[in-house]
This record gives structure tokens, C-alpha cells and sequence, in this order.
């Protein structure tokens, strides 16, 4: 899988450059590059308890991007997901640490306890204060005798932060990050492994599955679930956490393991605060990437159950930008749509025939859903089937509510539907078409007359003609055909449909953005989607 990296064996050092130069936060890094890389606060004079971490990389912006006022002094950069060396542990420990002493905050990893706690002897050694805590907060592996620490360690890296920034004790600061180490729970799900930089990808986890309690070094997890939505991912994670945790509220840190897009985790917070323990969890982190996983396609929820002063601290306003805040959970505010935007329909009224006719036709656009998806890959973004689909399942559960008896009327009630209800511009341009069309259709015009002007008016003001390689190119030869009868236009919508995998240059719609070598050989999906209803129509 190609990768935005240059050498393998270059990509830490580039990346914790990039970091320094664009970060916002006064950093440095130490010198001995590049077996030494230890990224430090510029801004640090020593008479605070420094807080250290750090491990492999690859958990961006976990270590080095929590660094600054308030959170970490220092953070210590292995390889990718490889310990750094007991030097490089020792190096920053050194540079950072002053009589108030220094704590390092270390995730129970074999390679990070030895590295880690023999530096931290070594610093003993030079008279040094050094104490050191280890975060087992995982869950996955509850048979494991020593649990891995995961994205709860960013609990601790903040409410230590916090005490260390107001000039607590070394024990003061020791004391408070064991309490947060014993009381934070976490466990995490993916759909994917991760993309380690010059290393072929293992796929161990087949399509439809997701891998529950899998490691943030892409390590196998406790089991592999049927996967069929976010709900129920979030509701197997839900479960293993309520059974981890006792009575109380939580504050729970949604962490995105690096592959998942922003809308994804949005969906997925929102999933959480409807699961079995989403009315224990009074705030939220994120959901944001904090302790990722390179490119994992999945996420991990991490609870504490924390008293006020941790909630203060947590709230605290810190200096690296990578931390997120804290937010408190609340309902919903909704709001009324203004003055003049709340549509007003007609009277509904019933229709066999009309509703039947309908319901059939919307029943075409949902079975060729999957199909005018994978068209519109060819030439767009991949939604149209879906979109249209959308809309015709929106317009099946309106069927109540429009005047079915009334087609003047039905017509711009279709249009108002799809106004609300369908996506993208070509959800517009058919609401234009269908009012327009019942504004002919109240005029007096004949059905095919009106629908005629429905295309006039969807024409002047989209600006698509035919020839442009859209809907219009199928839409209108079906409408001049009929006159003729259904089958002559559903043959006529038929031929600029297929017509339409000729035109390799698109004047319009998003296609228009696409070469031509990806256009030619592949119909314009809303062309095809215009085809294949005339032709339900004629049968």
C-alpha cells in the first residue's frame, strides 16, 4: 500500500521535524539525531515535577504532540512501534528533570517497562528524583497478567499535567496518576489492521467482521464479531465495558485509532451516549486521534471515573492543540425552522391507483440502488443510487400525507418532498422539475405538456442540455417520445442513456471534473436511472 513517506528508516525523524516546525507550541528536540529523539519543551526551566513519556511511534499525536504548557515536558520517540533506547529515556529524562523531580509515565509494554525503568535507575544513579508509573488499562484480555496500556494513558498525561503545571509534589503527582491508572478502563475495535511503513499488511480480519479488543501495535484482539453497523460495534464495546466498571459516572475519552473518518467517529459518539452505559457518561474527550494505530480503521472508548478535581483538571486549558477538551454531555438542541420555511402541504387525501403507481416507481429507483452506486464510482462520488434511493423510501413513508386524489396538487407536493429530503443538487433540480411541473399542470396543460415544463424550468435554472451527459440527456427524448406512448419513450430514454457512455466531456454535474478516459464505456447515472424507470413504465 503506498504510503506519503520517503524512506522507512527516515520517516520518524521527518515526521517529529515537521511536528517542531509546525506545532504552534515552543518545542525543541534534543540533540543525537537519529538515535536520540526526544521532543522537549522550549519553554521549560526545571522547577516544576517534569512529566516524561513516550514509546514507540506510530500512536501520533501520541507522544510528542501532548508536549507543552500543561500536559507532557517531554516525550521520548522510538521507531515505529518499537521502545526507544534506555539512552535516549535517560537523555530526556536529564534534560527536563530539576530538584522537583520527574515522573515518567510509561504504557505496560515489555520494551517500554525495561527501557523506561532502567533509565530511570540510571537517573537514580545521578541523584537524580525519579518515579515511575505503569498504565494497564486494557480490558481486551482479562486472562492477560499484565494488561497493555492504550489511549487511558492520556488520562493520566493530563491530570498529572495539571497538578505538575500548579506546582504539586513529585508524590503529589505520583499519587494522583496511580488513583487515574486504577480507576480508567479501556478497549478498542477495528475493522482493519494497520499499514506498518515498509511492511507488507496483514489482513486478518475478513469483510463483515471487526476485530474487538485488538492491541494499538495492530496485535490480535480478544475475538472477531459479525459486524453489520456502528451500532452494534459500539454496543459489543459497551458490554465489555459495563461488566470493567463499578456504579458511578464517567468521563469517557473516544479515541480514533487513525483509518476512521471524522463523520465515522460523530457516529460512533453519538452511539455511545444511546448504548447500555451511555447515561453513566456525564463528559466527553473527543472523539478525536489521540493514541492512534498508523492508519487502523477503527476506534477505542477509555472511562474514568473521575471526582471534581479531575474533571478540573481535564478542563484545563493546555498548550499542545492535539488535546480536544472536555465537554459535557447534554440533550439535543433542536430549534424551529424559521418563518416561511416550514412547507406548507396540501390537504392529504387517498388514491389507490395513484399511491400503487408510486410506490412501484420508488421501488425501481431502491432495487437499483447498489447498481447506479458503482456507476456513479466510474464518474462521481458514488452516491447516486443511494441518494435517489433515499428519496424514494422518504417519499414511500410520505404517502399519508400527500393529495394522491389531487395530481395538480400531488406534484408540487413531490417537489417539496424531495426538497427536504433528497441530497446533492440533483435533489433540487427534481424539486424545480416537480414544481414547475404542477405549476403547468394548474395551468391547464395536459400531463406530458406539464412534465415538459418541469424539464424547461430544471433546464434554465441547472443549466444542463442535452448532450451534457446527465439525467436531461435520457429525460427529455423520453418526454418528446411520449406522445408516441410509454414504450416509445422508454425506448427514446433508453438510447440517450446508453448515448451517454459516448460522451467522454460532461458540461455539467460532477462528472464534469473527471478525464475522459474515466467517463468513456460508462452511462451518466442519473441517465440510467431516468432508462430504467420508463422502462418499468412501459412494461
Amino acid at each position: 500500500m503506498a504510503q506519503f513517506i520517503n524512506k522507512r528508516e527516515d520517516v520518524v525523524v521527518e515526521a517529529i521535524e515537521g511536528l517542531l516546525a509546525s506545532s504552534g507550541v515552543p518545542l525543541s528536540r534534543l540533540d543525537g539525531y537519529p538515535h536520540i529523539r526526544v521532543v522537549v519543551r522550549a519553554d521549560w526551566d526545571k522547577t516544576k515535577v517534569a512529566l516524561v513519556s513516550g514509546g514507540g511511534s506510530g500512536h501520533e499525536p501520541a507522544h510528542a504532540g501532548f508536549v507543552g504548557e500543561g500536559m507532557l515536558t517531554a516525550a521520548v520517540c522510538g521507531d515505529v512501534f518499537a521502545s526507544p533506547s534506555v539512552d535516549a529515556v535517560l537523555a530526556g529524562i536529564l534534560a527536563v528533570t530539576g530538584p522537583a523531580g520527574c515522573l515518567l509515565i510509561v504504557k505496560n509494554y515489555t520494551g517500554d517497562r525495561l527501557n523506561f525503568g532502567l533509565a530511570a535507575e540510571r537517573a537514580r544513579a545521578f541523584g537524580l528524583n525519579v518515579n515511575m508509573v505503569i498504565v494497564d488499562d486494557d480490558i481486551a484480555l482479562p486472562d492477560l497478567p499484565q494488561a497493555r496500556g492504550v489511549a487511558g494513558t492520556l488520562f493520566v498525561h493530563k491530570i498529572a499535567g495539571a497538578l505538575a503545571e500548579d506546582g504539586a509534589t513529585l508524590e503529589t503527582v505520583t499519587e494522583a496518576a496511580r488513583r487515574v491508572i486504577a480507576g480508567t478502563r479501556s478497549i478498542g475495535m477495528s475493522l482493519d489492521t494497520c499499514t506498518v511503513p515498509g511492511s507488507p499488511k496483514e489482513d486478518r480480519i475478513p469483510p463483515g467482521m471487526a476485530e474487538l479488543g485488538l492491541g494499538i501495535h495492530g496485535e490480535a484482539g480478544v475475538e472477531q464479531v459479525d459486524f453489520s453497523g456502528a451500532q452494534s460495534a459500539m454496543a459489543a464495546v459497551a458490554a465489555k465495558l459495563k461488566s470493567a466498571i463499578g456504579d458511578g459516572t464517567y468521563v469517557a475519552l473516544i479515541n480514533n485509532l487513525g483509518g476512521t473518518s471524522v463523520l465515522e467517529m460523530s457516529v460512533l459518539a453519538h452511539e455511545l451516549i444511546r448504548s447500555e452505559i451511555g447515561d453513566r457518561i456525564r463528559h466527553l474527550i473527543g472523539p478525536a486521534p489521540l493514541m492512534t494505530s498508523l492508519d487502523m480503521r477503527g476506534f477505542s472508548i477509555s472511562l474514568l471515573a473521575a471526582s471534581e478535581d479531575d474533571l478540573a483538571s481535564l478542563a484545563r486549558p493546555v498548550g499542545p492543540a492535539a488535546w480536544p477538551g472536555l465537554s459535557t454531555v447534554s440533550p439535543v438542541s433542536i430549534l424551529s425552522l424559521p418563518d416561511g420555511l416550514t412547507p406548507i402541504m396540501p390537504l392529504p387525501s387517498d388514491h389507490k391507483p395513484t399511491r400503487d403507481f408510486l410506490v412501484a416507481c420508488c421501488n425501481v429507483m431502491i432495487a437499483a440502488e447498489q447498481d447506479l452506486n458503482a456507476l456513479d464510482a466510474k464518474s462521481g462520488d458514488g452516491d447516486t443510487g443511494s441518494t435517489l434511493a433515499g428519496a424514494a423510501r422518504a417519499l414511500v413513508n410520505a404517502m399519508d400525507r400527500l393529495p394522491l386524489s389531487d395530481h395538480t396538487q400531488l406534484l408540487r407536493a413531490i417537489g417539496l418532498e424531495l426538497s427536504q429530503t433528497m441530497g446533492g443538487s440533483s435533489g433540487v433540480l427534481l424539486a424545480i422539475f416537480f414544481a414547475a411541473a404542477g405549476d403547468g399542470a394548474s395551468s391547464g396543460l395536459p400531463m406530458r405538456d406539464a412534465l415538459k415544463a418541469g424539464l424547461a424550468r430544471m433546464q434554465e435554472i441547472g443549466g444542463a442540455q442535452v448532450g451534457d451527459r446527465t439525467m436531461v440527456d435520457a429525460l427529455a427524448p423520453a418526454l418528446d417520445g411520449l406522445q408516441s406512448g410509454l414504450s416509445e419513450a422508454a425506448k427514446a430514454a433508453r438510447e440517450g442513456a446508453d448515448r451517454t457512455a459516448k460522451l467522454v466531456r460532461a458540461k455539467a454535474g460532477r462528472a464534469a471534473y473527471i478525464n475522459a478516459k474515466q467517463l468513456e464505456g460508462h452511462a451518466d447515472p442519473g441517465a440510467e436511472a431516468v432508462a430504467r424507470l420508463f422502462e418499468f413504465l412501459a412494461r
